[in-house]
């Protein structure tokens, strides 16, 4: 979907010129790679200070070695010896906790509640010509398909688990807010903090402006649903919640409880849904 160079913006050039998830992915990728990079090198300005840090050595061996043992021993993880690559590190991880799930997860209800769109199970191959089921098949398309995918009992538990999953929080806090002030009390990392935001409100006007362009027709698709799903909202305190399609949460505990929701397991925040970014490019 893209190839390595430096002459377009971020060193990739896009196979597909109207690919919303790569273009608006792409600017967030860099907004929060830039604020993660600046607000470290505050607090570790040297790759020494990185190295000697004993909870962040302890830290970086529980995501390897407790949250994927069964890859521990792949040549491709960083050292964690160096400011890039715990730069590196948190950028996947605030990445795969807010952007690239909201861009997985909250459109679910929108394209699949009516379960037809994608049903959940089929429960048998499709018939081979020739056959009683073939005929029945042919007949009788719709009903074919009926009997096929998913039960009414399982798809009611089906859309309303979805539904569930595609709503945003009434007490949301997206991608670039804080709820509180105090977080700390250094300036340059709440002047970086604050740097990132408007950068991310940037982003919200570049994507509602694109969404405009009849030109991008993947922008909107032959249903004309717009795709916003990686608008950050950052610049929206309103906190309306429910299916609004849009808004980037800043939550890694949110990440989480879904993904126990659909996996039934508890797992470690400092460890196995952290590496969940790592599983990704390993």
């Amino acid at each position: 979907m893209a190839v390595l160079d430096s002459r377009y913006p971020y060193g990739l050039k896009l196979m597909i010129n109207d690919y919303p998830y790569a273009i608006d992915g792409l600017e967030i990728w860099a907004a929060i790679e830039t604020w993660v990079t600046e607000y470290y090198s505050f607090y570790y300005p040297s790759d020494e200070t990185i190295k000697n840090d004993t909870e962040i050595q302890s830290w970086w061996s529980e995501v390897k070695n407790e949250g994927h043992d069964d890859l521990r021993k792949e040549p491709r993880w960083p050292e964690m010896n160096t400011l890039a690559d715990l730069t590196q590190a948190c950028t996947i991880i605030i990445w795969i906790a807010s952007a690239f799930h909201v861009a997985v997860n909250f459109r679910q209800y929108v394209y699949i509640g009516y379960l037809p769109n994608r049903p959940t199970v089929s429960h048998r191959f499709m018939p081979e010509p020739g056959t009683k089921e073939y005929d029945k098949l042919e007949n009788n398309p719709d009903l074919a398909f009926l009997k096929t995918i998913t039960g009414q009992f399982q798809t009611l538990l089906g859309v309303s688990l979805i539904e569930v999953l595609s709503r945003h929080a009434t007490d949301e806090t997206y991608l670039g807010q804080r709820d509180t002030a105090e977080w700390t009390i250094d300036d340059e990392p709440l002047a970086t903090f604050e740097r990132f935001g408007e950068k991310l409100v940037e982003i919200d006007s570049r994507i509602m402006e694109t969404n405009n362009d009849i030109k991008l027709k993947n922008r909107f698709g032959s249903m004309k649903v717009s795709y916003t799903l990686l608008y950050p909202n950052t610049s929206d305190y309103r906190r309306e919640g429910g299916l609004i399609g849009k808004g980037i949460p800043n939550s890694i505990y949110k990440a989480l409880c879904h993904w126990q929701a659909f996996h039934g397991r508890k797992v470690s925040i400092y460890g196995n849904i952290i590496a969940l970014g790592f599983r990704r490019i390993l």
